[in-house]
């Protein structure tokens, strides 16, 4: 049984002119199609920049760091040389929000409903959409195939909508 809604036929007018296409609630508020004024228009990528790992990253900025200890340290033997009060010494490895290191998260990746961006406990079998709760369940039951594919897009998840 095709689910209610689902196929909604274009009235013929009695002129023969079809009536135009009325967007449903969720196509008017969907900023899938809403410019982006976080993105630069002309951005280009640098074709010469080599990708690297994040281990390579991580252990450059790990010398960096070190290298700036260094530095920070010398002048502060120069200064406390030619100081004739003690200094105060402060210590330099004191912990920042940088310096910190973590292990990745072991909690499982949360997931966000793709109508309403709250968080999405349940999965549309159908087209795979993510959904918060029954009420978006029946706005997605209501979306046309290339909407839902729209939406899919959004996410970055490209597949075959049944």
């Amino acid at each position: 049984m095709p689910p209610k809604g689902g196929s909604r036929r274009k009235v013929a007018a009695s002129d023969g002119t079809v009536t135009p296409h009325v967007p449903s609630l969720a196509e008017q508020l969907s900023y899938l199609h809403s410019p982006r004024p976080f993105k630069n228009p002309n951005y280009t990528k640098n074709v010469n920049r080599r990708a690297k790992n994040l281990k390579n990253v991580l252990s450059a900025e790990r010398e960096r760091e070190r290298a700036e200890r260094e530095k920070r340290k010398m002048e502060k033997d120069e200064s406390t040389a030619m100081d004739v009060d003690g200094a105060i010494e402060e210590p330099e490895d004191m912990p920042t929000y940088t310096s910190i290191e973590a292990p990745p998260s072991v909690l499982p990746q949360r997931h966000w409903c793709d109508i309403t961006g709250l968080e999405a406990p349940y999965t549309d079998p159908a087209t795979g959409l993510r959904y918060h709760d029954k009420s978006v369940y029946d706005v997605i039951k209501g979306l046309s195939a290339s909407a839902a594919k729209d939406y899919l897009a959004a996410r970055g998840v490209n597949s075959i909508v049944k």
